[in-house]
């Protein structure tokens, strides 16, 4: 723009456009015409949540200094954000929104609205509190955005929340009058919205069940993790930001009920007896027996070749999905019958993602049997057929679990294929993580300690491996109580010797 960010304009036109500063009228000899045209300015904006590059254009001042004085009073404006991005892009929000001819925000208003006062650090450095303006819709809206080093699935689950429940509920609330009161009123509509589908659930109308039919409630460790996204972006504004937006996180003194996850249960014959009627299961986390590991791995032996050794593995070692879909060849040592797992495959919003196990404790050493590396072998002889009968469309690729072209397997496919044969077997059903889980209940049957079975698994903390699975121990022990009185010959059991007495007494 001429003259810097300042400039004449008119609102002639040529052929039904408008010329704007390119009318030849607005100059006269080597300046400007004072009687043609109004003055104008422009001034660069911060970019919006998303980026995107946004100016401040202002027209029809009579003088090129009433222009400046008002270009100069935005940018004061703007300055009130001191160097915070955040507080910054909202001053550059209300500018961006004001009308044609709607006078600029007055600033002495705006910064006590925006608490601004001088810094005692710096010559005109602003502190900022939190301000009436600053909506907690604005803040998640940016936060979101500026936050780093967040793992791609935390990420999105973090915008899951902020979008689902923060900002329709509470997105008008401005931030530095949010109470607990606001967000415990959220979860007491989640808790409502619970009710609601339980109760259609039940309901003796086919299309009132059919209206909750796939809608799912949302679980005690699902609001704690909806709760702490919030309680994270309120410390951020509390500590992170320069401005110290607000004095207190009202997140920390909202109280929930337990979020602790549901102990794994054995699918013992009275639990498939039931859920066969009823079609209701007696924990969220089931376990399969033995007997029902050993019928689901014949089950697959006989109907998928490509992912049988995959589904052995996990059974018997318990690593986890991505864990599985992330071997490598050179992870896999069948010599020294042990695998490393170092790496895993996940997937987010259907998208592939690669990189290392989640913590410390899970980049480990598994052992394995000799009859898992006798089945793994079969498998490496079933994959080196399927290269030789692929040819040139082979996939080339280090990947230790691969489909019959070679491609690696998408982790959600291979619940998909692991969910269909459950269902087709006609099994109690379980998810495919609660393979895991099976594989420490057949390591405990066997006699492994706590401490082994954490070590396998990966567990950051022996009291996790503990607490997970004090209960399937439990059922364990009943289980062996009833084999061990088995072990033991008798002329007649006891049942029959309480049954011939009373049949004895009312014969008399």
């Amino acid at each position: 723009m001429a003259d810097g960010s300042i400039t004449k304009r008119c609102g002639c036109r040529h052929n039904g456009k408008r010329l704007g500063v390119k009318c030849p009228r607005l100059r006269r000899g080597n300046g400007w015409n004072p009687h043609h045209g109004m003055w104008a300015y422009q001034l660069e904006l911060p970019p919006d949540a998303t980026g995107a590059r946004r100016q401040l254009r202002r027209a029809g001042f009579d003088t090129r200094d009433a222009a400046a004085t008002e270009r100069d009073r935005a940018q004061a404006l703007l300055d009130l954000g001191g160097t915070d991005r955040l507080l910054r892009r909202h001053v550059a929000d209300l500018l961006h929104r004001l009308r044609h001819g709607e006078p600029l925000p007055d600033r002495d208003t705006l910064a006590r609205d925006l608490h601004t006062t001088p810094a005692s650090g710096g010559a005109g450095a602003p502190t900022v509190d939190a301000g009436a303006p600053l909506t907690l819709g604005v803040y998640l809206t940016t936060w979101i955005t500026d936050v780093t080093g967040l793992a791609p699935a935390t990420l999105r689950s973090y915008r899951d929340h902020i979008n689902k429940y923060w900002i329709p509920k509470l997105g008008d609330v401005p931030l530095h009058t949010l109470t607990a009161g606001h967000i415990q009123s959220v979860f007491a509509g989640i808790e409502a919205r619970n009710a609601e589908i339980l109760t259609a659930r039940r309901s003796e109308q086919q299309s009132v069940r059919d209206s909750v039919k796939g809608v799912r409630t949302v679980g005690p460790a699902s609001m704690h993790r909806i709760l702490a996204t919030l309680r994270k972006a309120l410390n951020d504004a509390r500590r992170l930001y320069r401005h110290r937006l607000v004095d207190h996180n009202p997140a920390e003194s909202v109280i929930l009920r337990s979020g602790a996850p549901p102990k794994p249960r054995l699918w013992a014959a009275s639990a498939v007896n039931r859920w066969r009627h009823t079609g209701r299961r007696p924990s969220p986390v089931m376990v399969w027996t033995p007997q029902q590991v050993g019928e689901f791995l014949d089950y697959v032996d006989a109907h998928d070749l490509e992912l049988s050794a995959l589904f052995d593995l996990a059974v018997h070692c318990g690593p986890r999905r991505g864990e599985l879909a992330g071997l490598h060849d050179y992870d896999v040592d069948l010599t020294a019958n042990e695998l490393t797992i170092v790496d895993q495959r996940t997937s987010v919003g259907y998208k592939v993602i690669e990189k290392a196990v989640k913590s410390a404790a899970g980049d480990r050493v598994v052992p394995l049997a000799k009859e898992t590396v006798a089945g793994l072998r079969e498998y490496l002889a079933r994959r080196a057929a399927w290269k030789l009968s692929a040819g040139d469309r082979w996939h080339h690729s280090d990947v230790f679990f691969v489909r019959r072209d070679g491609r690696p397997w998408h982790p959600e496919l291979i619940t998909t294929r692991f969910d269909r044969h459950v269902t087709r077997a006609g099994l109690p059903p379980i998810r495919f993580h609660d393979l895991r889980h099976t594989a420490a209940t057949l390591m405990l049957a066997a006699g492994a300690g706590i401490k082994e079975i954490q070590d396998t698994l990966g567990h950051a903390s022996y009291k996790l491996t503990a607490d997970t699975y004090t209960s399937v121990l439990q059922e364990l022990k009943h289980s062996t109580a009833e084999a061990t009185t088995k072990l033991i010959p008798r002329r007649r059991p006891r049942g029959g010797d309480l049954e011939a007495e009373g049949g004895r007494r009312s014969a008399a």
